[in-house]
């Protein structure tokens, strides 16, 4: 406050009327959006009147960079950019090469304070809008990105900016995947004590998105494309109020491209060495039965990793195969399928798949329900080796697939497939990485920010 003028509140109309809509104020809410009406254009003031004492002071001017002779004075000229409380306003020396250069002119007062020649908003401002548009359409969060600063942003700049975080969070990871496939391990993540003694679980699945079937246009018919998504944890305990221990999830990171597996392996393993694969006392691959993904496994993690199949996904291959060799309408099935889950959770899963062996052998059954129970076998029989519910459950690791299907869930449906939406592929490989930071805890760091008090 030392070089805000004390008469602002009494000598400037907008304050005062602010002021007095506060003493007007009757509810707790108008209260407080009147204060921080008074806030916002008070922090505003005082950055300008900062400001302005800055500029001031004398200017070292640098030489041309054209010609190298030295630049001189033209006077002040004037420069605005949107912050969070509102446009901040102020003057600043230019200055233009002594040998008449067509050089822009140079202000180095904008220099040292981070500001681009032609930028028109903070970065604090863009953060914002891009933290806004990670969770909603890009026109509300303009909208509400007007409420909070005072004015009026236009969702093609809100779209812009998040175009601009996204390019450059992709840029930075594709550097980070190029220094991986030539031999560079990258920076582990920094883990406290009790985290890096946890198990890792680390998990992929797919989900489809809408894209439109022509990048330049917004016509014709749905192309639903698969998304990629894997997650890794620390698996924790915690103890409930009524004494109960459940497992909790810890260190969630995710990864996600528009691809197929193979796309999806390298962000996958670089996720992994961040996390400490190499380090983790124990590690558990869960995933439902889809071959892509266990080809993940084979390829990443076979070495190091414990390979778990979900078990309700693994429930739900039981009534498939009850539906093809007893009908699933009848009580002998419910029987069946009660029984065999019961000996798959408990640890003999060889019990089931004799029971499946033996139905192959039955004579007279209709060739459509001998295929059904050939795929059943065969699924149960590839998967054998990631059976063993009952150990598992005597490690303390999950036995679902939901760490997995929830990541699909808030990454990808939540945001990218509601109600009238489609997406180009570019505008979608944009928005994605700024979901990842968020969901990583990194999304300050993209913006060189500090936007949450915990972070």
């Amino acid at each position: 406050m030392l070089y805000l003028p004390n008469s602002i509140c009494h000598d400037d109309p907008s304050v005062q009327r602010l002021l007095r809509m506060m003493e007007d104020a009757r509810s707790l809410p108008a209260l407080s959006l009147a204060a921080w009406q008074v806030a916002r254009v008070l922090a505003v003031r005082l950055v300008e009147d900062v400001l302005t004492e800055r500029a001031r002071q004398p200017t070292a001017w640098p030489a041309c960079p054209a010609c190298g002779a030295a630049v001189r004075s033209k006077g002040m000229a004037s420069r605005q950019r949107m912050s969070l409380g509102g446009p901040v306003r102020w003057q600043r020396r230019v200055g233009r090469c002594s040998q008449g250069c067509t050089i822009p002119q140079v202000a180095p007062f904008d220099e040292m304070l981070g500001v681009q020649p032609h930028q028109r908003t903070r970065g604090e401002l863009q953060g914002l809008g891009c933290a806004l548009a990670v969770f909603v359409p890009v026109a509300p969060a303009a909208r509400l990105l007007g409420w909070y600063c005072g004015g009026v942003v236009r969702p093609r700049a809100v779209w812009c900016w998040v175009q601009a975080a996204g390019h450059h969070a992709m840029e930075h990871l594709q550097e980070a995947l190029a220094a991986v496939a030539r031999g560079h391990e990258p920076t582990p993540e920094p883990l406290t004590v009790e985290a890096a003694a946890l198990s890792l679980a680390v998990g992929a699945d797919g989900v489809l998105g809408p894209f439109r079937p022509d990048a330049g246009a917004p016509r014709g018919k749905s192309r639903w494309r698969e998304v990629k998504v894997g997650v890794l944890a620390r698996i924790g305990q915690h103890r409930t109020r009524t004494g109960q221990v459940v497992t909790r999830l810890t260190q969630r990171r995710l990864v996600a491209v528009l691809g197929d597996t193979e796309a999806l392996k390298p962000r996958l393993w670089l996720a992994a060495l961040r996390q400490g694969l190499r380090n983790a006392p124990q590690v558990v691959w869960l995933s439902e039965g889809g071959r892509g993904v266990w080809r993940l496994f084979d390829e990443c993690c076979a070495g190091t990793a414990t390979g778990i199949l979900a078990f309700y996904h693994a429930a739900q291959n039981l009534w498939k195969s009850a539906a093809a060799w007893r009908d699933g309408r009848t009580t002998q099935a419910h029987r069946w399928v009660t029984w065999a889950r019961h000996r798959l959770r408990h640890g003999h899963p060889d019990g089931v798949l004799g029971d499946l062996a033996e139905a192959l052998d039955v004579e007279g059954i209709p060739d459509t329900a001998r295929e059904t129970l050939r795929t059943g076998y065969g699924y149960w029989e590839r998967h054998r080796a990631h059976l063993d519910y009952a150990r598992y459950k005597e490690l303390g690791v999950p036995l679902g697939a939901g760490m997995v299907e929830s990541a699909c869930k808030w990454l990808v449906q939540q945001r990218f497939t509601g109600v009238g939406m489609r997406w180009s592929e570019d505008g979608f490989n944009h928005l994605v990485p700024l979901r990842l930071a968020w969901g990583n805890g990194r999304f300050e760091t993209l913006f060189g920010l500090a936007l949450s008090p915990h972070s």
